[in-house]
């Protein structure tokens, strides 16, 4: 019983680093400004490898990889507000939808970390610990490039 929480818990992270994913393919696909199809090929492959530190975790447990996305609620909207901003190359708009996303990730990544009915071992506490400080130093830098871009 006990692994299973921790194999949820685990795949909820899984599926917020999905998401990630599938938002900055479509990004990295849709923008034409270089630094950032950079930066978010950078978040793409930050997100693979957390996804798959977190898949032998639950491999060891013998739990199944969740594959999916979560299309709904605030992310699901932060995603096609980035969309929109792509499309009409709006730089600041672009990086405020990015921002909104890493925001939403953190947020999941603090509810694992504090639910209560979770008792996740030391080991994992220190892996999930890791990649949320990776997915803060992202949100930090897209905060700050979207903070420093000037509207026109």
């Amino acid at each position: 019983m006990e692994n299973e929480k921790t194999i949820a818990a685990l795949n909820k992270l899984v599926v917020i680093n999905n998401d990630r994913i599938e938002g900055y393919k479509t990004a990295v696909k849709d923008t034409d400004q270089s630094d950032l199809k950079g930066l978010f090929t950078t978040y793409l492959t930050t997100s693979a490898h957390i996804k798959s530190e977190l898949y032998d975790e639950i491999r060891k447990m013998g739990g199944e990889l969740e594959e999916g996305t979560k299309t709904t609620g605030k992310l699901y909207r932060m995603w096609m507000d980035l969309k929109a901003a792509l499309t009409s190359n709006d730089r600041k708009s672009i990086l405020d939808s990015c921002e909104k996303g890493e925001a939403v990730a953190l947020e999941t990544y603090d509810e694992v970390l504090e639910d209560e009915n979770v008792n996740l071992s030391p080991a994992h506490m220190m892996v999930i610990r890791a990649q949320r400080a990776r997915i803060k130093a992202d949100h930090d830098a897209v905060k700050a490039m979207r903070d420093s871009t000037v509207s026109v």
